[in-house]
Parts: C-alpha cells; sequence; structure tokens
C-alpha cells in the first residue's frame, strides 16, 4: 500500500484530501464539474481498471468550500470476480492519504413500496448478504483491530447533518436499511419479498465492503443511495442498468446539490 501512498502522493504534490466521496454508477458528473487533477485508475499501482459502463474509473482531486477532497470516480464490485481485499483496496489508501469522512453513494433498488425512483437515501444500516467479508484474513493491526465494534458503521450525526441539508434545500429525502448481494443478477420476485420482510428498504450490490473497512480503519461513514425503480415483487417491470443510469440521471442534480451542501458545513 505504501507504494499506491507515495505514487499518489507524488503525482499531487502531497495534496492532502480530509474527505473522500465514493461516486456510484450515473453519479460520476460531480467529479467532472470539480475536478483539479485526476490519476486514471490504470496509472495508479494496484488498483484495478473499472469496467462497469458510468464508471470513469479515476482519482479526482478536488477543491470545495475550502476543502480538500477525493473523489473515486467509479469503483470495481465483488461481482466482476475480484476479491472482497482487492475491491476496498482503495479505502485504504484513502485512508492512508488523510481522509477522515467518506460519502458513499450507490445505485440501489426499492424494496421499501413508499420509495419511488430517483429518491435519495440516507443509508441508516446495512444488511450484508455478499457471502462474504472484506476482513477475513490476515489482520493489520496498523489499520484496526480484529474484532471492529460495527453497531454505527454509517455515523449518526452524519445522518443529522445530511438530513438538516435536505431540509436546508427542501429536498425530500428518504432513510433505510440498505442490502448488499454479491450479483450481478438482479433479484427475483420472491427474493425482494424476503428483503422486506427482513428489513432491507434498498437493495444493491456494493458499497457494504466498502463501509464495513472504512469503519474497521477509524473512517467517518454516511451512505447515500439513489433509488433506480419503484419496489416490486411481480415480474410486470423489467429491470436493466441502462434504467439504473437513467433513474441516476435524473436524480443527479439534488443528489448534486446535497453533497455540496454536506460538504459545506463538514
Amino acid at each position: 500500500m505504501n507504494k499506491t501512498i507515495e505514487f499518489i502522493n507524488e503525482k499531487t504534490n502531497n495534496f492532502k484530501p480530509e474527505i473522500g466521496i465514493i461516486l456510484g454508477s450515473g453519479l460520476g458528473e460531480l467529479a467532472d464539474e470539480y475536478c483539479n487533477q485526476s490519476i486514471p485508475y490504470t496509472e495508479i499501482p494496484n488498483f484495478l481498471k473499472s469496467t462497469i459502463q458510468g464508471h470513469k474509473g479515476r482519482l479526482v482531486f478536488v477543491e470545495i468550500e475550502n476543502k480538500k477532497i477525493v473523489m473515486m470516480q467509479g469503483r470495481n464490485h465483488f461481482y466482476e470476480g475480484h476479491s472482497m481485499n482487492e475491491i476496498t483496496y482503495p479505502v485504504k489508501v484513502l485512508k492512508g492519504l488523510g481522509v477522515k469522512t467518506l460519502i458513499l453513494t450507490n445505485a440501489a433498488g426499492a424494496v421499501n413500496e413508499s420509495f419511488q425512483p430517483a429518491d435519495l437515501m440516507l443509508i441508516t444500516d446495512h444488511i450484508n448478504n455478499m457471502g462474504s467479508n472484506p476482513l477475513i484474513g490476515t489482520n493489520d493491526e496498523k489499520l484496526g483491530e480484529r474484532f471492529p465494534d460495527m453497531t454505527e458503521i454509517y455515523k449518526k450525526s452524519l445522518i443529522k447533518l445530511a438530513e438538516k441539508c435536505a431540509n436546508k434545500l427542501e429536498l425530500a429525502i428518504q432513510k433505510g436499511v440498505y442490502w448488499a448481494n454479491s450479483g450481478p443478477s438482479y433479484e427475483t420476485p420472491a427474493e425482494i419479498k424476503m428483503i422486506r420482510k427482513l428489513g432491507g428498504d434498498a437493495v444493491g450490490m456494493s458499497t457494504v465492503p466498502e463501509a464495513i473497512v472504512a469503519n474497521y480503519c477509524g473512517i467517518n461513514v454516511l451512505g447515500i443511495s439513489c433509488i433506480t425503480n419503484a419496489a416490486s415483487s411481480d415480474t410486470s417491470g423489467k429491470l436493466s442498468h441502462e434504467e439504473v443510469i437513467e433513474s441516476a440521471n435524473i436524480a443527479k442534480a439534488k443528489f448534486k446539490s446535497l453533497i455540496l451542501e454536506i460538504i459545506k458545513n463538514l
């Protein structure tokens, strides 16, 4: 990891970000608008290439409201065949660069029947149904303890701050539990019914491994999901990645305004 951090520090003249943002599917425009400097993942030692539509695959360094920020414009996923350690490696790098607060964003399917496409949901907790955990393996005591507490992965203080910012902007916002599956197939109608009964409000294929590792490393986490479809427990509503991108595009204006207001108040 030292090699990766040294490479980034050299490229950015020791830019020291205090805030990190991981931008999910269709939400990368924020990085495009404020980019001061960027490094493609393909140039960074030990980083994986991003292969998913809507993910540019680069680290973007910006200054907003006098705060130094690093944005990951795209992420890698467990379903691409990578290990949990590989997809969460960038989070450990962000910690090494100086990040203290991490905003995780994603596109997620609605399970809660009160949610609508293009809603924004603050993640209050998660359920890991991915079949693995990114902390499996030899523990690095320099990063965190062997058995980290997961009582408050998504910091209540940050959730309250995000709610306050949404109210100021007059944005309706949802709150709920994010359920993570491995993917890449979407859920069956029976699975959606199960997730709803077990307490999930939205379902996706990312975020949870990153949140676990960030919390383990002592980074404060805020999670925001962009809801991509109305909840359904039948087969009448076909799902596609194009629909995910379309819903994210509809929501991107309010997503951007919310993120900027949060940054202003951090």
